[in-house]
């Protein structure tokens, strides 16, 4: 069965691994949100959309990015969210949660000590959280490999 996802992270290395994880979601209905515009050129025919980017850094910021990102999720209405981070994906996931959409998170290899930020939050809004390194699985997060 065909599914809609929405495959969202922030720019730079976030957005690369997401991509990496294209084969995950062949044979369905996937669109692409990330904050860089230029990143269109290499999701080829998916819908794509922009969003403004936001950090624990500009924490101000959230109230835009998470208008963004509903935007988006009204115009996808996805059924399943993939994200590899970092606060938008967690926005995203929070978002969609009320409605069932259900979310994976797949926490940065970059994150190799500790989850990240939001990976940490993640357990709280995400149906499934996964690492990359085997000795951060606990809890909610499990290790299934590494995308890179």
């Amino acid at each position: 069965m065909t599914k809609r996802v929405l495959a969202i992270a922030s720019g730079g290395g976030h957005f690369i691994q997401l991509m990496r994880l294209s084969p995950a979601w062949d044979g369905h209905a996937v669109s692409i949100a990330t904050v860089d515009p230029s990143s269109r050129a290499l999701v080829g025919d998916a819908p794509f959309f922009t969003f403004r980017d936001v950090s624990r850094a500009d924490w101000w910021r959230i109230p835009a990015a998470a208008i963004d990102i509903a935007r988006i999720l009204i115009k996808t209405r996805p059924q399943v969210i993939i994200t590899t981070g970092a606060l938008p994906g967690l926005i995203a996931c929070a978002l969609a949660r009320p409605f069932g959409v259900k979310s994976l998170w797949v926490d940065s290899i970059a994150n190799s000590e500790v989850l990240s930020g939001s990976g940490g939050q993640a357990g709280r809004v995400c149906s499934q959280v996964v690492t990359q390194w085997p000795h951060l699985s606990a809890g909610k997060a499990q290790h299934w490999g590494s995308v890179l």
